[in-house]
């Protein structure tokens, strides 16, 4: 594997994303690119966004459509037409990276393997001090995340434990559940072996889900990246969850359907 895309996914909020561009910027590992994936922002917090680009050491692309409502999984695809790399890593804009993590995602590939890492929450009141204050949250060590911890300023600990693990990491790998685009990695080919995200999941909820479930079915596994490659992620409000019971339903649908695979408005329309 030689060129990662890590695409962030943002929707008018330019100062966590800055954070998050950030800690981008000072990865260990610099073979990679960034597609910032703008699912709608205004024109003010887009040029605010595009002037943070300048600062990159890394390949930098801007995707960005209309504001009709949550659409991730349509401006994910779009951003995944326009990857260089063939491994994809998948972020949002509101959350701040160690300066391992891609190394440590490149460490996890495997061929055939979907990884999911997981998140240490930001409680509300720390997460207004990070961003007014500019706190460089990549930049800390552990220490001062435990102490953040006994002040219930984050939601866990454990998740900063590095641990080996193993073949252990392999054994649930038809397990759809908290794999989230938070923290997802997978390989491009595989991504559009399944034909990417389904444009039909509108508005909040499981459409990260529904990609999982799909690259399962297509004998896609899973691989545990839990206590190798945290994010820390900004506390903000949840989204409209409107649609949240009819995407459910047809997750439910898609998850008995083994032979369900192919997205059917999925990133295929966005390819030449």
């Amino acid at each position: 594997m030689n060129l990662i895309s890590v695409i962030v996914t943002t929707y008018n909020w330019p100062s966590a994303l800055n954070l998050c561009l950030e800690s981008l910027f000072a990865q260990n590992d610099n073979n990679f690119e960034v597609i910032i994936a703008d699912d709608g922002s205004s024109s003010s917090n887009l040029n605010l966004t595009k002037s943070y680009c300048a600062k990159s050491g890394v390949p930098i692309q801007y995707v960005h459509h209309d504001d009709q409502g949550f659409r991730a999984g349509t401006i994910r695809n779009k951003a995944v037409a326009i990857s260089k790399g063939d491994y994809l890593l998948f972020v949002d804009g509101d959350c701040v990276l160690r300066p391992d993590f891609i190394t440590r995602h490149r460490q996890l590939a495997e061929p055939g393997r979907f990884v999911p890492g997981n998140r240490v929450l930001l409680m509300e009141s720390f997460t207004q001090e990070v961003i007014e204050k500019k706190i460089p949250l990549h930049q800390k060590p552990l220490s001062y995340f435990i102490a953040l911890w006994l002040q219930n300023k984050i939601n866990r600990i454990s998740a900063f434990i590095r641990l080996p693990l193993g073949f252990l990491r392999n054994l649930h790998p038809k397990k759809w559940q908290k794999a989230m685009t938070c923290n997802l990695a997978i390989w491009k080919s595989d991504f559009l072996r399944v034909n990417g995200f389904d444009e039909l999941f509108e508005g909040w909820g499981f459409e990260d889900s529904d990609l999982v479930i799909r690259l399962i079915h297509a004998s896609v596994k899973r691989k545990e990246g839990r206590f190798a490659v945290p994010v820390l992620h900004l506390w903000h409000y949840q989204n409209d969850k409107s649609q949240q019971d009819l995407n459910y339903q047809r997750l439910i649908e898609r998850l008995n359907n083994r032979d369900f695979i192919l997205a059917k408005k999925g990133v295929s329309q966005y390819l030449n």
